[in-house]
């Protein structure tokens, strides 16, 4: 019997870790035949968890939404509770257990009755958060939306209200205002919460490369599109993804930098926002960026090693400006 019951929790944590199983890949990640996994769907069914199931080669099961909540141990009024309390979390109320809360609530949404998530939708719409930080938020309802899709594997649209931070090169200035929402229609593969914000990390299927993406600029279009099969990337990579991302995407100004260097050492001491291309054995080309030419000087001369700046007019002259106040400094000594 308390096999029986391990097995059924596994059960259960597998059909809430995906939305699609086939018989076959179930009785293969537990270990037993498919007949025992149609006796044990029957076992959850009877417990009150509503699966379904659909026949044929492409059937499989799901753990659907139910007619009554299923025994959480939890009445109606501490389900609307622990929701609304995810919700809140999920909007960083509590660091540190954001993108957990997030994956709870979608969780929880999916087998809430009908009665119970209408509760939970009034009392979000009716709470009003105030944050601390001046950071704008994710409405919970979005955050739900975009890891649903994650969770189910498919595809997501929305509109994407974009904030241009990219200057030429050779033009840097102020950033410009926002632009014109666009239509997306992206694989998504991950909800990421970083320095206060929610990205999206997925495949823009338009333009058949990685994105990232603020959650608090999208706005999901319903339903969601069809399902797709996972793109296998390690989780470092997606982290790294989010950081290289968004670190580019907050620079002011830019500039081509090569270092004297090998890339290889010159990548270690540099974040991931940075491109680092080699340049021969002892030299690499650096892509780098800041808020203004002040804090790429201050950030450059901490490398220590001589470079030439290739492309920045305006670094170039605070770099003179800022060698003539460090020679007067030095005076005759």
């Amino acid at each position: 019997m308390l096999e029986t019951s391990a097995r059924l929790l596994r059960l259960l944590s597998l059909l809430q870790l995906h939305r699609d199983w086939t018989g076959p890949a179930l009785a293969e990640r537990l270990g037993v035949s498919t007949r025992t996994i149609r006796t044990d769907v029957e076992r959850l069914r009877t417990l009150g968890y509503p699966v379904d199931a659909t026949p044929g080669a492409a059937g499989g099961y799901r753990l659907g939404v139910g007619a009554a909540l299923p025994p959480l141990l939890l009445d109606d009024d501490e389900a609307v509770a622990v929701a609304v309390g995810l919700a809140t979390a999920a909007n960083g109320a509590v660091t540190g257990i954001e993108e957990t809360s997030v994956r709870a609530l979608a969780k929880l949404q999916q087998v809430l009755p009908s009665r119970l998530r209408h509760r939970v939708a009034a009392l979000t719409a009716a709470t009003i958060h105030v944050p601390g930080s001046g950071r704008p938020t994710v409405d919970a309802a979005v955050l739900t939306t975009i890891a649903t899709a994650v969770r189910a594997s498919e595809r997501l649209r929305f509109d994407y209200q974009s904030y241009s931070g990219a200057q030429s090169q050779h033009s840097p200035g102020p950033r410009s205002s926002a632009e014109a929402p666009s239509r997306r229609d992206v694989e998504p593969h991950r909800l990421v919460h970083w320095r206060g914000h929610w990205y999206l990390v997925a495949w823009d299927v338009d333009r058949g490369d990685w994105r990232t993406f603020r959650a608090d600029r999208m706005t999901p279009r319903v339903p969601n599109g069809p399902r797709f099969t996972p793109r296998e990337v390690p989780e470092a990579e997606v982290a790294e993804r989010v950081q290289r991302g968004v670190g580019a995407a907050t620079w002011r100004y830019r500039a081509r930098v090569r270092v004297a260097a090998p890339a290889a050492e010159v990548r270690t001491r540099m974040p991931a926002a940075v491109t680092v291309d080699p340049d021969g054995p002892k030299h690499c080309v650096v892509h780098v960026g800041s808020d203004t030419p002040h804090m790429l000087t201050l950030y450059l001369g901490l490398l220590d090693v001589d470079f030439e700046v290739l492309d920045a007019p305006e670094l170039a002259a605070h770099l003179r400006a800022t060698a003539e106040r460090f020679r007067k400094a030095a005076g005759d000594i």
